[in-house]
């Protein structure tokens, strides 16, 4: 069987073996004794720009920031062929990066031949047609929020994760039309031929792009109210909740630190795992038994990353505010990177920005097994993580190494969190004792003549329907 290599991206041709070095477009079929072989056709492929900026530092220095957007293209289905860096005090108002890198950014393109140039930086909307007009319309121009917001809608499964995507892709798109109506300019389009344009040349251009802004208002509109809806009915669930009494874990965590791995190691959550960036998005609870035989329901959330788009914490926020109702988050840490402080960091921040940054924490210090615990070095970092994370485990969740130690440190605190109480509960209200067994702590209980009384803490929500009893 013949194979297809040598590929030149920048002409579109390739090389074919047995074939005598025959040189044939990418795509096209040739034949040989065996069969029919399909030369490979590539994928979208891009070059990277990024821009640090003098007294701005983000969290992530420049090259750990542009590791990061390759693997968020690569998650896309992008092949990155090279980058582009600067360093600006402040960004070009009109094209982001200075007018010399641009230029040397168009023979980039022209010498790899991509069709993607993706910037590590939001753009304004002048800024992005700016760009669009210097390297030719063959070329997108793209950056990390319309990324991000691609790869959501990749991998959004429910119809609640799909309406959030859709609302933020809009609201995202929205001061961005004027490019996809540059063909009406060229047709016709208003004023678009000039003032003296012409017969023929006046049209609706201008006309058809208001229309088509009305029309993704109420695009808009219509999103937000199902979103509304999705907001009250998950509120209605989580009042059921509060009746139950049954606390609540949030699990957070920057994107691929193991949250997925976590919960299917915990339940039967069948979670989809990948090493991946944004691999799974939809939110997920399951029912946890905890080590001192009570009970939890964790869920799971939209993992975070450094400059996380407003767009989607915005339109992301009915699934966030299960953050804000958690009695006790457990933030999964992926320990084996490099940057895990950084990372760190970047989730305390959405915390913050969620009104959650007072929640109490433990952290699951994962992916254990990738470290080389006999180095020296790698000691001193897990005694630092340790010591500096609250509440801090060891754990390997795809081994369930730890796993266990985590659920009691949870179950620890939560007994924390409970009330002390002393109650006297009739011999008729014993399914009262029984919820008190599933949902409390119980430090003593003795029979008597008048019914059964019990030692022990309760939640807050729940000790108030067993204040008749209060001894």
């Amino acid at each position: 069987m013949a194979n297809a290599n040598h590929e030149n991206r920048a002409s579109g041709m390739t090389q074919v073996e047995g074939y005598g070095g025959a040189v044939v477009p990418v795509g096209s079929v040739v034949r040989d004794d065996t069969g029919l072989i399909l030369t490979d056709r590539p994928s979208e492929s891009a070059v990277l720009v990024g821009v640090e900026f003098d007294g701005e530092p983000g969290l992530l220095n420049i090259e750990d920031s542009l590791t990061e957007l390759a693997l968020l293209a690569e998650t896309a289905g992008l092949e990155v062929c090279g980058q582009l860096t600067q360093r600006l005090n402040h960004p070009n108002s009109a094209t982001f990066i200075g007018s010399g890198k641009v230029e040397e950014l168009q023979l980039l393109v022209t010498e790899t031949g991509v069709n993607v140039v993706l910037f590590d930086d939001e753009l304004s909307p002048r800024q992005q047609r700016q760009l669009e007009k210097a390297l030719g319309e063959d070329i997108k121009v793209l950056d990390r929020t319309a990324l991000i917001l691609d790869i959501f809608a990749r991998h959004a499964k429910t119809r609640e994760g799909a309406v959030q995507v859709e609302l933020a892709q809009y609201e995202y798109r929205l001061p961005r039309l004027t490019r996809a109506w540059t063909h009406l300019a060229r047709q016709s389009g208003g004023r678009a031929g000039g003032a003296s344009g012409g017969v023929g040349v006046r049209g609706p251009g201008e006309t058809q792009l208001e229309v088509d802004r009305r029309e993704i208002g109420r695009r808009i509109a219509h999103l937000k109210r199902q979103l509304e809806e999705i907001r009250n009915h998950r509120e209605r669930y989580r009042e059921k909740r509060r009746q139950s009494a049954t606390p609540v874990v949030a699990v957070v965590g920057y994107t691929n630190a193991g949250k997925s791995t976590f919960m299917n190691a915990i339940s039967d959550a069948n979670v989809t795992t990948r090493d991946q960036l944004f691999a799974t998005l939809d939110p997920t609870t399951r029912r946890v038994d905890l080590p001192n035989g009570h009970v939890a329901l964790f869920t799971d959330t939209v993992g975070f990353i450094q400059k996380l788009p407003t767009a989607l914490v915005a339109s992301f926020r009915a699934t966030l505010e299960e953050i804000n109702e958690a009695d006790i988050l457990v933030h999964v840490v992926d320990i084996s990177h490099a940057n895990a402080d950084e990372q760190v960091a970047a989730v305390e921040e959405v915390l913050e920005e969620l009104g959650a940054g007072e929640k109490p924490v433990v952290t699951a210090l994962n992916k254990a097994d990738l470290l080389d615990r006999d180095d020296l070095d790698v000691q001193m970092k897990l005694a630092q993580a340790l010591e500096a994370y609250p509440n801090a485990v060891l754990m390997s969740a795809l081994r369930g190494e730890g796993v266990a130690d985590l659920l009691e440190t949870v179950a620890s605190h939560l007994r924390k969190s409970m009330v002390p109480v002393r109650l006297l509960i009739p011999y008729s209200q014993g399914e009262l004792v029984s919820r008190f067994h599933e949902y409390g702590h119980v430090d003593k209980e003795e029979y008597t003549e008048e019914g059964t009384r019990m030692l022990g803490r309760l939640p807050v929500e729940m000790a108030g329907r067993f204040r008749r009893y209060f001894e």
